[in-house]
């Protein structure tokens, strides 16, 4: 009896241990996540691995060359299919251009500690138009503009009936959108010639790294470009061209050390009629602008380049903003010795000075065209008054 007892047992024990095994490896076979499906349609991302014949295209190389930093560009990515599948093809997002608004912090600051004092005023009185004066010649915009703006603004406050502090600041800004309007701020390009465009302007402005920008520009809207390293007297500003002209792919003239410069402008006029090309960029000296000889010999640089078939239908007048009053001074002496039809104003982003805008408009009647606000090829802009002024103020 004691036996049948035992073996009982011992068969209900086996029979417990056998089931709890069973209900444990379902349990682990329902856990495991499931295999991976595909909804018909959907499209699969490459293993982390991609496989030995898949191909794969190197990063671009930094440039290391002063003034060449670029936004990031990169190449179409292609995910590679399953059998009897197409490719999917990612297109790159192209960078967003920046705005000058978002760059203008500098300026903005200094005129926003003006601007509160005079919205917190009850009424436009005379300390308020005090402050709106010290602001703008703070900001460059020059002791003459200044007074020409504000006897407008008194005008306007008059004609308009303005009464409030808010409407007096909103009256600066629409005056200032005024005096900046109806500028043919447009680069001349002709389909007859062979189309020059001369950059001048002092050494260290960025003359030359702008010129590699707007060959970039230029490029990219389909026109066929040829560079002039006119710039005989500095060595490293023709490297630096061409190394440029290596990146967006152009030709570059450039002469001996200490040649002379108009031989380098008439060669890449001929260059560029003989292949096609409708533009010339041409960079220049920019020694000291109160040398006598410099002026002449801009001059000289630019009857050469009207010979034909080529002609000067732009003279752009590199200027740093950060010089303020100073930029103004040769603005002048370069106006009068080539006529300048234009004006690059480089690194208003860095300065606080960006009155200077108006006071060079007031002065010379020369438009600004072109405004650098950051160290990347994307970052030289189309000048827009309106959203320079609204950059200034808000």
């Amino acid at each position: 009896m004691t036996l049948v007892v035992v073996v009982v047992l011992l068969a209900a024990f086996v029979l417990v241990v056998a089931g709890t095994v069973l209900i444990r490896s379902r349990v682990g076979t329902d856990l495991e996540p499931p295999a991976p499906s595909r909804a018909r349609g959907a499209t699969l991302l490459p293993p982390p691995e991609a496989p030995p014949d898949t191909q794969v295209h190197p990063p671009v190389a930094p440039v290391e060359a002063e003034g060449l930093a670029d936004s990031a560009v990169t190449e179409a990515e292609v995910i590679e299919p399953l059998p009897g599948e197409p490719a999917v093809v990612i297109e790159p997002v192209p960078p967003l251009k920046p705005s000058i608004r978002d760059r203008l912090g500098r300026a903005r600051s200094l005129l926003a500690g003006y601007v509160g004092s005079v919205l917190s005023r009850s009424s436009i009185d005379d300390e308020a138009w005090e402050e709106l004066e010290e602001a703008l010649i703070r900001a460059d915009v020059g002791v003459g503009t200044t007074g020409q703006l504000l006897d407008a603004l008194h005008q306007r406050v008059k004609a308009e009936s303005l009464e409030t502090p808010a409407q007096l600041v909103a009256g600066l800004k629409a005056q200032i959108k005024a005096d900046l309007a109806g500028a043919d701020r447009s680069l001349a390009l002709r389909a007859d010639t062979t189309n020059v465009w001369l950059f001048v302007g002092v050494n260290g402005v960025g003359k030359t790294t702008t010129i590699g920008k707007v060959a970039l520009a230029r490029r990219s809207e389909g026109n066929d470009v040829v560079l002039a390293a006119a710039d005989t007297f500095r060595a490293a500003a023709a490297e630096q061209l061409e190394q440029w002209a290596r990146r967006v792919g152009v030709d570059l003239v450039r002469g001996a050390e200490g040649g002379d410069p108009g031989s380098v402008v008439f060669d890449a006029v001929q260059r560029a009629a003989s292949r096609g090309a409708q533009l010339v960029l041409a960079d220049t000296a920019g020694r000291l602008h109160t040398k006598v000889n410099l002026m002449e010999e801009l001059k000289k640089v630019r009857r050469v380049a009207e010979r034909p078939p080529g002609a000067v239908t732009e003279v752009l007048l590199v200027i740093d903003a950060t010089t303020g009053q100073n930029g103004l001074t040769q603005a002048r002496e370069f106006a009068q010795a080539v006529g300048v039809t234009g004006v690059v104003l480089t690194k208003l982003d860095g300065t606080s000075k960006g009155g200077i805008v108006l006071a060079i408009e007031a002065d010379l009647g020369v438009p600004v065209k072109l405004v650098g606000v950051g160290e990347t090829a994307d970052d030289l802009l189309s000048f827009d008054p309106e959203e320079f002024v609204d950059g200034l103020f808000e």
